[in-house]
């Protein structure tokens, strides 16, 4: 494999924090009280407007308005409440050492990608980072990785690689015919790599750092 794509949520940092606080944010507008943040990890990883819609029935008028909430934590306190996963360094540092190309493809919006990414100075490590649009008419997974492909000139596929930790991941790669390696660390409850069809599934950052250095 010559390109490797990350997912950033649950693959390269921890955002349970910030990601779980701002939801709650975002339903307390609708005087939905949320206190067990555990339950809301569901949110982490997929288009936010889908999980607001599918776990708390807003319609999707209202999961707009929710976003928009969301958005005015996050920017400015929900951000930084995250945490790069011990090792992932390793994982990035490995793949640069054998000259391999590191792209970002995340569904959160590209403009706090790329902040969350300089912000734990994980940034040098990659070719290009592609997230979101904040309009979302870039949102799903497989939107983001085609606009990897298109704004890095990526034409040989077969040499491409999606790593993340929800089926969303893996379903995004498999609609770009790509291959994909999901990984357990991250939110993915047990079965949902497999079930998804990811080609690769570790469970481990150890794990991960053996399995690039084999393909």
């Amino acid at each position: 494999m010559k390109y490797f794509l990350f997912d950033l949520d649950g693959t390269l940092t921890n955002p349970h924090e910030g990601i779980t606080k701002c939801v709650q944010y975002a339903l307390d507008y609708f005087g939905i009280h949320e206190e067990d943040l555990d339950k809301l990890d569901v949110f982490i990883g997929p288009p936010l407007t889908e999980s607001f819609q599918k776990y708390y029935g807003l319609s999707y008028e209202d999961s707009l308005i929710a976003l928009k909430k969301y958005r005015e934590r996050f920017e400015t306190v929900g951000l930084y409440e995250n945490e790069k996963y011990e090792g992932i360094e390793k994982v990035l540092q490995c793949l640069k050492d054998r000259n391999k190309k590191i792209y970002l493809a995340t569904s959160k919006p590209e403009k706090f990608a790329i902040k969350i990414l300089e912000y734990f100075n994980l940034d040098k490590y990659f070719d290009g980072m592609v997230g979101a649009s904040m309009d979302l008419s870039r949102n799903k997974k497989c939107d983001v990785i085609k606009e990897v492909f298109d704004r890095y000139s990526i034409k040989d596929t077969d040499n491409v690689i999606m790593i993340g930790d929800r089926e969303h991941d893996i379903l995004g790669a498999k609609q770009m015919n790509i291959k994909s390696i999901g990984v357990y660390y991250g939110f993915a409850k047990k079965g949902e790599l497999e079930k998804a069809g990811a080609d690769y599934i570790v469970d481990t950052i150890d794990e991960l750092v053996g399995l690039i250095n084999q393909i």
